[in-house]
Formats: structure tokens, sequence, C-alpha cells
């Protein structure tokens, strides 16, 4: 048993090899038949590997709370429609590449549904980014000045759901207008967005200020998307 159990994970089969000591101490593996223990040994190790690779997308994305769409008060009073939310939750706006707003006084829970809609999709297998605004902005800063912008915009437009928290805070200036018009760009169609803010959209044309970018990025991102204005009293008066 033990040796099994060694060479099990030895192969890097953990599931397989937490299945096999299990079975041992229940005294069940004289009672299976080679065909039966061998796909209970397989699905354990699917399982695992599920598991631990859906571990490691929610570590990635970086995401602000640990939410998830179970924990939400789903209701029209507040603004999240929950046969919206049940459709979104199947995760086929990820593969369709389609947009989410979500707008609402602070405190309201935007942060917490972006949250829980990216943990969801991290949990379908989806690779997610999460970024704050001024964060996301501040990380393109230094790739522009040591020349590897073009590497880095890429590789955030390629990643299945990008989140984008806190949108409109400050004002777009200068490139970062370009920039984000290149993410949405070359997102648009292909790639899944979700975008939260204070603001209500009908003020995304000031914050992002260039005329002409400002119509390119509210064409994409605007008119098709999946549209969440959360209403009620803070919630952080709450805890």
């Amino acid at each position: 048993m033990d040796e099994i159990i060694k060479e099990l994970h030895s192969l890097k089969l953990s599931g397989m090899a937490r299945l096999w000591a299990s079975l041992g101490e229940t005294k069940r593996l004289d009672k299976l038949t080679l065909v039966d223990g061998l796909m209970l040994l397989l699905q354990a190790e699917k399982d695992t590997r599920t598991t631990n690779r859906n571990a490691r997308l929610i570590k990635e994305a970086d995401f602000r709370y640990g939410a998830t769409l179970e924990q939400l008060e789903a209701s029209s009073h507040r603004g999240i429609d929950p046969n919206m939310l049940a459709l979104l939750g199947t995760g086929s706006y990820v593969g369709k590449g389609e947009s989410i707003l979500i707008t609402g006084a602070a405190g309201v829970g935007k942060s917490y549904l972006a949250t829980a809609l990216g943990n969801k999709a991290c949990n379908q297998g989806y690779k997610v980014n999460y970024f704050n605004m001024q964060k996301l902005l501040g990380k393109l800063r230094l790739p522009r000045v040591d020349g590897t912008i073009v590497k880095l915009i890429t590789k955030i437009s390629k990643v299945d759901l990008l989140i984008i928290d806190d949108f409109g805070m400050k004002a777009l200036e200068g490139q970062q207008q370009n920039d984000f018009m290149e993410i949405i760009e070359d997102r648009h169609g292909r790639k899944a967005t979700i975008i939260a803010s204070q603001l209500p959209v009908s003020k995304w044309y000031d914050v992002i200020g260039n005329e002409v970018i400002a119509d390119a990025v509210l064409d994409r991102i605007v008119h098709s998307s999946h549209r969440f204005d959360l209403k009620g009293e803070s919630l952080r008066k709450k805890l």
C-alpha cells in the first residue's frame, strides 16, 4: 500500500494517491473490480487537477474580494436581475466575448459583483485578470518606457475575462486614452470584459476625453453589453 502511494506521488498523481489511501483505509480495495477501481482513480485525479487549476486561476486573477455568486443577494430592488445573473453564471458571455457594465454609488457592491463573476469564470476554467483602473494604467507606464508595451497589451488583450474596477475615478490623459482604446479594440467581440464604475455610463464619454477615442470605445462596449445599475444603501455601513 505505502509503496503504491509513494509511486503515485512520484508520478504527480496526488488525486489517485489520496483515493487509493482512502480505499485502503475503508477496506474497499478488494471489493472493486479492476475496471471500477481504475475509473474511480482516474476521476479522482481529474477532479484534483481541476480543483488545483481553478485555485491557481483564482490566485493569479488577484481579486480584491473572495466573493462568489452564491453569496450575492440577487434582487431587482438592488439592480441585480436574478435571471440575468443566472445566465451570466453559466459563463456563456465569456465564450462569446461579451461585456458587462456595472454602475452604482460607492459601496453598493459593484466590486463584489464583478469579483463574484470573475471567481465563477475561474472555476469554469477561464483565465481572468482583475485590475483597479489606476493600477492598470500604472502597470502600462513602465513597459512603455522600456519598449515592452506591445507585449503587455497583447497579453492583457488575450486573457479570457478582463475586469476593470473603479473606472472613471480620474479622467484619462494622452497616452492613457490610446492604451485603453487599444485594449478594448483588441478584445471586442473576442474576449469578455467587465467594467465597474461609480459613474453612470452617460458620463464615461467625458472620462475618456478624446472624442474620436471615446466614440470608438463606447461603441464597442456599451451597445451590446449586459448592464447592472446597482441601487440601495452602502453595504459597507453593515460591516
